[in-house]
């Protein structure tokens, strides 16, 4: 008994462009964005002064991550003792899978890693936790085609992000939005 495709498209769907951003719960927002900027490049952004409790936004690759402090006292999930790769996880697609092994290797982060077969393409998997436990995964995963499991279904694309190729584009685009937003902060602040 297999996961069954609804057969009509509904056109009430919810009116979604992308993933905005991820939210995990930290015993410490600084190691947590620490690993995330050293380890997975991200880069820390303004989040709104309303907050009144404490946290760390960070974005890069089109997405955010939000970071909370857990509050004391509150019954924090143990870190796991052994990497699983079908806990829960959120993914990255990456263009070296080589280089991405040593450099998690250099950091002294452990990971599994995994090769997946479907269709005669090859793509690759590791997975590592960050420092609160959650899972992580980088993968070549882009290789893989997507393809509907009812033809009648239709995927709604972002706009922006229709093949590879402009994936990667658009990475480049990312970088020089952050530097001109970092160099207007810096304009801002002095």
């Amino acid at each position: 008994m297999g996961i069954q495709e609804i057969n009509e498209i509904n056109g009430d769907s919810l009116p979604l462009l992308s993933l905005n951003h991820v939210s995990f719960l930290c015993k410490s927002v600084r190691g947590s964005v620490k690993f995330y900027q050293e380890v997975l490049g991200f880069i820390l952004i303004k989040r709104p002064s309303s907050f009144k409790f404490e946290g760390a936004w960070l974005f890069n690759y089109g997405i955010g991550i939000h970071l909370l402090q857990r509050e004391r006292g509150a019954n924090a999930p143990t870190k796991p003792s052994f990497i699983n790769p079908k806990d829960n996880h959120i993914s990255f697609e990456c263009t070296d899978m080589s280089l991405v092994k040593m450099k998690l290797e250099e950091m002294g982060i452990e990971y599994v890693s995994a090769v997946v077969v479907e269709g005669g393409v090859k793509f690759d998997q590791l997975f590592f936790h960050d420092p609160d436990g959650y899972m992580i995964e980088i993968c070549d995963c882009y290789k893989l085609p997507v393809i509907p499991l009812n033809p009648c279904s239709v995927l709604k694309k972002h706009p922006l992000a229709a093949t590879h190729e402009l994936r990667l584009a658009l990475a480049k685009d990312n970088d020089w939005i952050m530097d001109n937003l970092i160099a207007d902060i810096i304009d801002i602040t002095f």
